[in-house]
């Protein structure tokens, strides 16, 4: 069994990431007060006790708001620390999968769904940092393999007190008798967990690079809701479009999974993966 380091192990991805390959490898997975990745000695002193021969970069300040609210604090994390732990990858030669984010498609003009060569000019802090950082972890380990995630759900919670996200969200404002507002401006793929999970086994053994990573999407959130009810014979009043969300800036920061594809990996789609989902707790109502 090989050793594998996550961090963010307390967090949305990293906690599902660590229960997942717990099964297949001897998982370390720090605290903050164990490792903190924004201080390098800890980090190298970290490295060269646990000596992982894997590493999942999880950790980092995801919300937007508080990236644009706390931009130097989250940019301590988001790349400095991504920084810290590329090189100690590198150093140690453990291969090492980085989360970045769709959001630095966020800002682009490019028609259709994004692809891992553009140019870019992100529109927010969390996407700026996200793409510095893997300019930055690169140009310090060049077999990292960075993964540009998409926006994540998983029908079950896994921690206690975790926060809600797009699926639970949606069942619970159906029991609840809440509109279902979603908007029509806005493309981006949607993502069940366990699927990014299972492919970071295969993305193990991808070239050092950038990659999209995540479901495919060419709908807007309120077309792919509706679209999911109707496959699945259910209606509501409560589904509704949200007109004013992005109007002024429509924003498409779909993925092109196209690279991904030739190495041998992919998702389902947005669409099959939430229709599937959706399906158990629907046939309830």
């Amino acid at each position: 069994m090989k050793r594998m380091l996550i961090t963010g192990a307390g967090g949305f991805l990293g906690s599902r990431a660590a229960a997942h390959f717990r099964e297949t490898c001897l998982v370390t997975a720090p605290t903050h007060r164990e490792m903190d990745i924004t201080d390098e000695a800890s980090v190298r002193q970290f490295f060269k006790e646990a000596r992982p021969e894997l590493v999942i970069h999880c950790a980092a300040v995801s919300d937007t708001g508080a990236c644009q609210r706390h931009p130097e604090a989250s940019r301590l994390v988001n790349l400095t620390g991504s920084e810290h732990i590329a090189k100690a990858a590198g150093d140690a030669g453990a291969k090492c999968l980085l989360c970045s984010s769709d959001q630095i498609y966020f800002g682009s003009t490019a028609a259709g769904a994004h692809t891992e060569d553009e140019r870019l000019s992100p529109a927010n802090v969390y996407g700026r940092q996200k793409l510095e950082a893997e300019e930055r972890c690169l140009a310090l380990n060049p077999d990292c393999v960075l993964l540009r995630l998409t926006w994540m759900y998983d029908p079950v919670s896994v921690n206690p007190g975790e926060h809600s996200d797009f699926f639970r969200t949606l069942l619970a404002n159906l029991e609840a008798g809440r509109i279902l507002a979603y908007p029509v401006h806005d493309l981006r793929g949607l993502t069940y967990a366990g699927d990014v999970v299972q492919n970071m086994e295969k993305a193990f053994s991808l070239p050092g690079g950038v990659y999209n990573f995540g479901s495919e999407n060419d709908k807007n959130p309120y077309d792919t809701v509706r679209e999911a009810f109707r496959s699945l014979g259910f209606s509501t009043p409560l589904l509704a479009p949200n007109e004013e969300a992005f109007r002024p800036n429509p924003r498409n920061i779909s993925m092109s999974l196209a690279k991904l594809k030739r190495h041998g990996i992919d998702f389902p789609s947005t669409f099959q993966a939430l229709t599937k989902h959706l399906a158990p707790f629907l046939k309830e109502r």
